[in-house]
């Protein structure tokens, strides 16, 4: 499996963190985003991680601003990213379950990194349900 993380300035620590978590799944990562707490634009680094999505390079993706919303909205411009803004792992499961979410935002002014670590945890552990929701699903794109 093939994950990239992107992040702007408010979510180095977390990405730092969570790639940690990662490799010691050895999940392969693909790092967009910035290694410093500089003030940085986070679509310059939120776009490569969809661009990963739609091309194929990535299985899923992970992005963190302060809010999680720019990063989000940023994301879900691109065609076949399904990005979840996320704030505790009930809303991360059925992200997964019911919308077959392929990118996990987080909002790191609102969550601790132990609380997106679980987030990661169960964005990775929880399958799609199918059925009605896939029916649903392929609906989200505009063709």
């Amino acid at each position: 499996m093939t994950i990239s993380i992107g992040n702007d300035h408010a979510g180095t620590d977390y990405k730092f963190a969570i790639q940690n978590y990662l490799k010691s799944q050895s999940i392969e990562i693909i790092n967009h985003g910035t290694d410093s707490d500089e003030s940085v634009d986070y679509p310059d680094f939120v776009h490569p991680v969809a661009d990963d999505i739609e091309n194929g390079k990535s299985d899923l993706g992970i992005i963190i601003c302060g809010s999680g919303n720019g990063a989000n909205m940023t994301a879900n411009k691109h065609q076949g990213v399904r990005s979840a803004l996320c704030w505790n792992t009930e809303l991360v499961a059925l992200a997964k379950q019911h919308n077959n979410a392929n990118v996990l935002s987080i909002p790191a002014r609102f969550v601790s990194v132990e609380d997106a670590l679980e987030f990661v945890k169960v964005f990775l552990d929880t399958p799609f349900e199918g059925g009605r929701h896939e029916r649903r699903v392929e609906k989200i794109a505009q063709k």
